[in-house]
């Protein structure tokens, strides 16, 4: 049986297109079960020494944690940023349903709090 926690990850995107090819790639590639994509996020950045703002929009999704490295790393891959970002953390709870639910990703068994 695989035990797993659920994770989270975080990337900004340029628009919502853009998003949900990011989510679709992610799914079709069975490293998240869900994506969440919230349409405005403003940005406030330091990038090459200068201050910036941006209109983006946020993508969260959820995996497992041990999924996470491949989620991130697929997201670097896939991303229309030269530089995106990828952030992800582990969840500390969630409900049965959603673990039963994320259980399914990728064949595995069972998701406790491993």
């Amino acid at each position: 049986m695989t035990r797993t926690a659920p994770a989270l990850v975080w990337s900004p995107c340029p628009d919502v297109n853009s998003a949900k090819a990011l989510a679709h790639s992610l799914l079709d590639e069975h490293l998240i079960v869900c994506a969440n994509i919230i349409p405005s996020v403003h940005s406030v950045f330091e990038w090459n020494g200068e201050r910036g703002e941006s209109a983006e929009v946020g993508l969260l999704v959820k995996t497992r944690l041990d999924q996470l490295e491949a989620v991130c790393h697929a997201i670097e891959r896939l991303h229309p940023y030269d530089t995106p970002v990828a952030m992800g953390w582990k969840a500390d709870a969630a409900n049965t349903a959603t673990l039963n639910w994320m259980a399914m990703m990728g064949g595995a068994n069972e998701i406790g709090d491993g």
